[in-house]
């Protein structure tokens, strides 16, 4: 089963913002961003996302930033996959053209079981014990602009 990108920056957002939490760092949707090579308009649409399923907090401004909520620091990997990934079907039995096995064919359903196994999977962790206590990468906050005060000459 292919995770599609969302679901993916979904997942890095979340276990950046559970280290930087074990490491006591501010973190941003920009520092996500640049930790998984993505765009900040991508990151922001995940964290979004993670917002409106109660798992992150944000918090806007010159001292905002993004941090895990309690649930989002207890859910499951499995549940946040198939909220992020909205439960879409493996195959696409039904799609533009439909199968002509369709009626007959056993694969739809040996796929869906095997999507709910790899779920299961899943099911049996969380975002904080990914991360558990060994130190990820996690992004430092961008650096800021050191504004020069000498003249440029004319």
């Amino acid at each position: 089963m292919q995770l599609t990108r969302f679901t993916d920056l979904g997942l890095r957002a979340m276990m950046l913002l559970a280290a930087g939490e074990s490491q006591e760092q501010r973190i941003t949707t920009r520092g996500i961003a640049v930790a998984a090579g993505a765009s900040e308009h991508h990151i922001a649409k995940a964290v979004s996302r993670l917002a409106e399923l109660g798992l992150v907090r944000t918090r806007r401004g010159r001292s905002g930033g993004l941090a895990l909520t309690d649930a989002g620091r207890q859910v499951s990997v499995g549940w946040l996959v198939r909220q992020l990934e909205r439960d879409r079907e493996v195959i696409d039995c039904d799609g533009d053209s439909p199968c002509p096995l369709l009626p007959a064919c056993r694969l739809r359903r040996a796929m869906a079981a095997a999507k709910e196994a790899f779920y299961a999977e899943l099911d049996r962790h969380t975002i904080t014990e990914l991360v558990g206590s060994s130190p990820l990468p996690v992004v430092l906050p961008a650096p800021r602009l050191q504004l020069s005060t000498e003249r440029i000459p004319s």
